[in-house]
């Protein structure tokens, strides 16, 4: 077995410079999310939330995006579940993509809010039947004995709603994370990768380069 230190990958495909750069940072994670979709990644819309509770302790996992526009960048979940139960602590967050096939990575940092019940429910309304089953079915993050659980609670929402329409569960959910900060981060030879960073500042972008 190889040493894990002695993994590594050389990033060769394409170079990023702030002249490439659109003015707008939504603009750019538009044009790039384009060429991930176009390059037919799997789970394209996967992003990493970090959230941070109030006692300052951090935690992370993969959601998935589900809509975008000026104002940020909205996802779903169960309003009582670990993450929701972190964001109504502390509202700051941070998400990252990362589309290896393009050797490019995006970190949003800003703060979350919940999206309006008419987003929520219409974007329940669009999921699967047995999606939306789910969510009326799993007490997120809670300690339950085993699967069995969960079936039995299926069975017992399927009977509930059998013949009706089923309705977005209040403890269902959307957020919208509103950023503040981008780093569009494209992968380049000897680790002197290309670095665009966009701060908001007095209601415009600031578009400068970091260093690697």
């Amino acid at each position: 077995m190889n040493s894990i230190a002695d993994i590594r990958k050389d990033y060769k495909l394409r170079s990023f410079s702030e002249n490439e750069a659109a003015t707008n940072p939504f603009e750019q994670f538009t044009s790039w999310f384009n060429e991930a979709v176009e390059s037919n990644i799997d789970e394209v819309n996967a992003m990493t939330l970090a959230t941070v509770n109030g006692k300052g302790k951090p935690s992370a996992r993969i959601v998935l995006l589900k809509g975008v526009c000026e104002s940020g960048f909205t996802f779903y979940t169960n309003y009582q579940s670990h993450k929701a139960k972190e964001m109504g602590e502390n509202n700051n967050v941070a998400l990252v993509f990362f589309w290896k096939e393009l050797e490019r990575q995006i970190r949003i940092e800003g703060t979350v809010k919940k999206a309006s019940e008419d987003v929520s429910d219409t974007y329940f309304n669009s999921r699967p039947e047995e999606s939306r089953i789910g969510a009326w079915s799993s007490p997120q993050s809670e300690v339950i004995a085993s699967r069995e659980i969960l079936e039995k609670n299926v069975a017992e929402i399927k009977n509930r709603f059998a013949g009706k329409e089923i309705a977005r569960p209040d403890f269902w959910g959307g957020y919208t994370v509103e950023p503040v900060l981008f780093e569009f981060w494209q992968g380049r030879s000897n680790r002197l990768h290309d670095r665009i960073e966009y701060a908001h500042d007095k209601n415009t972008w600031i578009k400068r380069r970091l260093a690697p």
